[in-house]
């Protein structure tokens, strides 16, 4: 018979590897829950119309994504470019501007790259981007900045004929992004000035550019039209020679003649120009006096109705985006995907006027909403959702109109009035600093109900209601 023996080295042993799996185990899983920083590049991305473009993103240390939640968004969190979690991709919330045409690099994601490709380039695709990373609860993003750019079509020459005693020569070309330099050299590379120059951008984004230039006999009858991309720091050129024959033979009768018509000219033209200012102005005096408001409101904002993002002040005349979303109850008067917010007061008759300062940020728009705008999921910024207002995001600012009419603001304004005539079914927008009008939606716009102060606050910005 067999006598079993308990040898206490063997105990020990075993304790002892039992220990050394539970650290390893734990040590793992503490690496794997650690604090992670998001790092991008500290300088603007530049882009290519038409090629790919890879915006580059990774996590410092560089410790596995693969089942962490990445989402690349634009100005706001719900303005999803591209989302990966679980993963795998999910293109469930993703914006149309952007279907087909993303993909993250998940070759790289065991290192932590969660660098994002996007395909095709358009103009509209410039300007801010964040790359999110959450694991668990804890998360961390990055800001990039995306700019676009495209060389355009090789300058076209034509000789236009007769102009101030030379050849007046045009220079066109087209498809450019952004808009691009004009110059005029001549055959030393020595630059001549234009004597006109217009740009124009079409529906597409992209501009055109048309510019003239006088040519006299013996001066300059080689030249070259440069056009150049000041982003890629690239150029297209064509030059031009103007042989003497083109030149025109004065003949002193028709010069005595030709200064005779232009002086007649001249004076017609400075009496209707004179006529159309008289005019301009008394339209300008008939506006103001159908717009002058009668009731300068006080209004102030309802915490109710504001995102979890948007921070108000004590005395409700001040709203900025904050840096984290807040705790707040999930009512149904709460705006949870766009950072709006209304104002306490409602109009249904008569005139009313507030004004609204921009104390700092790029992105924003002022305006009103109908009462019962709605509150949950996104919603369109458009007279259809029931609002109009103006704004300016991403460097462009335009009205809210469907669809959006881009407004010349060469500086946006820092003061807005907003002018309601409830009576009219109509809403004006001044620049209060020089009582310069901006847009006004026709009569008839703003239906027969309930019309509120509206706000919508876009990351870094900040509004303040004037009293």
């Amino acid at each position: 018979m067999k006598v079993l023996s308990f040898c206490p080295s063997s105990a020990v042993s075993s304790s002892l590897t039992g220990w050394i799996i539970f650290f390893i185990t734990f040590h793992i899983h503490k690496l794997e829950s650690a604090k992670f920083r998001v790092t991008g590049p500290g300088h603007p991305v530049t882009a290519r119309m038409g090629e790919a473009i890879v915006l580059p993103c990774h996590l410092s240390p560089r410790i596995s994504a693969v089942n962490m939640e990445v989402r690349w968004f634009r100005s706001e969190f719900t303005s999803v470019v591209h989302q990966y979690y679980e993963g795998k991709e999910q293109y469930g919330k993703q914006m149309t501007d952007y279907h087909g045409r993303t993909e993250l690099l998940k070759a790289g994601i065991m290192d932590g790259n969660v660098s994002l490709q996007i395909l095709n380039i358009r103009p509209s695709d410039e300007g801010q981007y964040n790359c999110f990373v959450q694991d668990g609860p804890f998360y961390e993003e990055a800001l990039l900045e995306l700019k676009v750019a495209g060389l355009g079509s090789a300058p076209l020459l034509s000789v236009e004929g007769h102009q101030d005693g030379g050849i007046r020569v045009v220079c066109r070309s087209a498809g450019w992004y952004p808009e691009p330099e004009v110059l005029w050299r001549d055959l030393s590379g020595r630059h001549l000035p234009s004597l006109s120059e217009t740009t124009s951008q079409g529906d597409n984004s992209l501009f055109e550019t048309e510019t003239a230039i006088i040519v006299t006999e013996h001066s300059n009858q080689n030249l070259s039209c440069c056009i150049r991309n000041t982003v890629l720091n690239q150029e297209k050129e064509s030059a031009v020679y103007v042989a003497d024959p083109f030149f025109p033979r004065v003949n002193p009768w028709m010069v005595a003649l030709s200064v005779t018509l232009v002086v007649l000219f001249g004076f017609i033209g400075l009496t209707i120009y004179l006529f159309k200012m008289k005019e301009k102005r008394d339209n300008e005096i008939r506006w103001r006096r159908s717009v002058a408001p009668i009731e300068e409101a006080n209004v102030t904002l309802d915490p109710d109705t504001a995102h979890p993002r948007l921070v108000l002040s004590e005395d409700r005349k001040s709203v900025r985006w904050g840096d984290t979303r807040q705790d707040l109850p999930d009512k149904p008067e709460r705006f949870d995907s766009r950072a709006c917010v209304l104002g306490c007061e409602g109009f249904t008759a008569g005139r009313h006027c507030w004004e609204v300062e921009v104390v700092s940020g790029r992105g924003w728009a002022v305006g009103v909403a109908r009462e019962s705008v709605r509150r949950k999921g996104w919603i369109s910024l458009s007279p259809e959702e029931g609002i109009w207002a103006v704004e300016r995001c991403e460097g462009r600012c335009r009205a809210l109109t469907s669809p959006e009419t881009p407004l010349p603001w060469y500086r946006a304004p820092s003061r807005i009035r907003v002018c309601l005539d409830c009576d009219r079914g109509q809403v004006t927008f001044i620049d209060a600093g020089d009582e310069a009008p901006i847009f006004t939606f026709p009569p008839g716009s703003v239906p027969g109900e309930r019309i509120r102060p509206w706000l919508w606050v876009g990351r870094g910005s900040r509004l303040r209601l004037r009293p």
